[in-house]
């Protein structure tokens, strides 16, 4: 995937993209996703708004054989590239294409519920959330990642201008998207659908990232 202007620039667009593309920006969030719901081996795992299945395969290697992790996605493309990419050194993640709201999943049926940078595509977060609690066993653990404010994160804001001078009006409602709910916003949802013990705090990391070059407008196709 390195040509000579740069690593990345022949990346595929779309869910390949995102998958290839998000992975150095995400990978240090996972971790701390992971953390926040204290994984054990044999837990049951939802991987909510799972994308590609960033989440899901690193749940799965933490739960082990005795365990099990879902992935669901209201995108069908994006369930293609995660079942192409689980690595089946685990059991296996089965992998679903179903809206937040409405999850094919028994109640209480998980251990815990994860959902990373999810939250800002549901059509309705309370009753997202609400979903997500039922499906979550009565002393289970939830935990999400949403971006701080864009003005605090420089790559991210390079991106906003860069869209500003080039990218016309609908890139920028769809980047907006990208911060639009904020972890008051995700606290809040989650105590008014019966979650107790809420709260919410800020991870930080200095991402190194492939050479700027190549890597800037991959990721933004496949953006």
């Amino acid at each position: 995937m390195t040509d000579g202007s740069g690593p990345l620039n022949g990346a595929p667009d779309g869910p390949e993209g995102y998958d290839t593309c998000c992975a150095p920006i995400l990978a240090p969030f996972t971790g701390e996703l992971l953390d926040a719901v204290d994984l054990h081996p044999g837990d049951t795992v939802l991987d909510l708004a799972c994308a590609t299945g960033f989440a899901a395969r690193a749940a799965a290697a933490l739960v082990g054989p005795a365990g099990r992790v879902s992935g669901a996605d209201n995108d069908a493309e994006s369930i293609r590239v995660a079942r192409d990419r689980h690595p089946r050194l685990y059991p296996d993640i089965e992998f679903t294409v179903a809206p937040a709201g409405h999850l094919p999943y028994d109640t209480a049926a998980f251990d815990a519920v994860v959902c990373q940078q999810g939250a800002r595509l549901f059509p309705g977060l309370d009753d997202a959330l609400t979903e997500a609690a039922r499906v979550t066993r009565p002393d289970g653990r939830f935990a999400a990642t949403v971006w701080a404010p864009v003005d605090r994160q420089p790559y991210f804001l390079a991106q906003q201008r860069a869209l500003h001078e080039y990218g016309g009006p609908d890139a920028l409602r769809r980047f907006a998207r990208t911060f639009a709910v904020t972890a008051e916003q995700l606290t809040a949802g989650l105590r008014g659908a019966g979650y107790t013990g809420t709260a919410h705090r800020e991870v930080t990391f200095g991402i190194r990232l492939p050479p700027l070059d190549g890597y800037a407008r991959a990721h933004l196709s496949a953006l």
